[in-house]
């Protein structure tokens, strides 16, 4: 009788020890599933910042495009009131999806504006190319807040197609 009791012991221990590896490997795979769960968030939080930034860029130039100044704050796209009849540019103001703050750091224009936003999230991106050609100069970046969302006329982001040139008639 001492012998089977014994026995029963042991495989009570190998029991044991493939609980604990299951227990061990279900760990794993729960790690590695957080890490893709989390790198596919932030990428959907990269690309809202690129719609947003890229929402404040368009409504920044329709502002000067409109009244020839950059605006004095963002709330001031929300209501133009240099005109008299409500004019907006921007629906509403964003909040910046890598901080959920709305806190954006603000790039002063030289007239005392705002020709653009950047994050304030110093957080590596995980896109670092194949930008869009308005935002080509993100490439390489070393953290969300050099994606500069910036209105410059100079840079070549026009609101309205270019008007082709006139052709020319023959004469006659």
């Amino acid at each position: 009788m001492v012998g089977g009791q014994h026995g029963r012991r042991g495989i009570g221990g190998f029991t044991y020890l493939g609980l604990l590896l299951a227990v061990i490997l279900l760990g794993m795979a729960l790690a590695s599933v957080g890490v893709v769960w989390s790198t596919q968030i932030r990428r959907e939080r990269e690309a809202q910042l690129l719609f947003v930034g890229d929402q404040y860029r368009l409504a920044i130039a329709r502002y000067v495009a409109d009244g020839g100044r950059y605006p004095a704050s963002l709330a001031a796209m929300l209501q133009d009131e240099r005109f008299p009849q409500v004019h907006r540019q921007l629906r509403r103001l964003y909040v910046d999806p890598m901080t959920g703050s709305a806190d954006w750091d603000l790039l002063p224009a030289g007239d005392g504006g705002i020709m653009g936003v950047a994050s304030r999230s110093q957080e590596k991106p995980i896109k670092v190319a194949n930008f869009p050609p308005a935002d080509a100069a993100f490439e390489g970046a070393e953290c969300y807040c050099s994606w500069q969302f910036v209105y410059a006329p100079r840079r070549g982001l026009h609101l309205r197609p270019p008007t082709p040139p006139a052709t020319a008639t023959p004469l006659n």
